[in-house]
């Protein structure tokens, strides 16, 4: 969907370009042509995850920790890319449910362990059926080998960019050289 022309006072792609900003086009930048995929996909999930009682983020704690037994509270943030307050909240609104189990080791009070409980699991199976469907008509609109390659392509991407140091500040000290 295209905004409509800025006012004659405002600025434009023309004027970024004439003040020689070294920026390409908005619609042409990476992080924003990966948020519209994201949100194409995640358009596809949201109803049945809705009718579930879920929100995208809770199915995502459910689906990392149906992948194992049980899973520190720390690893669980970094899997699940939730932020610590996020997912402090996130993690009180499932133990209310009963969906998933939450306590801390006796060797070490202050690290605290997360598993699904069997009222979790029966929800995740409710909603596989569902979910698998919505993949399996993914990959026929887009296509299996494409579906492959574009989970090659960007794991190979997630591997480049783990690779670079990130410290504030690098672009523009590397700019101004």
């Amino acid at each position: 969907m295209r905004r409509p022309k800025p006012d004659a006072g405002a600025s434009s792609a023309e004027d970024i370009a004439a003040a020689g900003l070294p920026m390409r086009e908005f619609s042409r930048s990476l992080p924003m042509a990966l948020l519209r995929a994201r949100e194409a996909v995640m358009r596809q999930f949201r109803p049945s995850l809705r009718d579930a009682g879920l929100t995208e983020q809770q199915w995502r704690i459910l689906r990392a920790l149906a992948a194992g037994d049980q899973i520190e509270i720390s690893e669980l943030a970094r899997e699940t890319f939730l932020l610590g307050p996020s997912l402090s909240r996130i993690l009180r609104d499932l133990e209310a449910r009963r969906l998933i189990r939450r306590r801390s080791p006796q060797s070490d009070l202050r690290r605290g362990l997360v598993s699904v409980t069997p009222a979790g699991l029966a929800l995740l199976s409710a909603v596989a059926p569902v979910s698998e469907a919505i993949y399996a008509e993914i990959t026929r609109r887009f296509g299996a080998e494409k579906l492959e390659a574009l989970h090659d392509m960007l794991h190979a991407l997630e591997l480049q960019l783990l690779e670079i140091p990130v410290e504030s500040g690098r672009a523009v000290a590397e700019t101004e050289d």
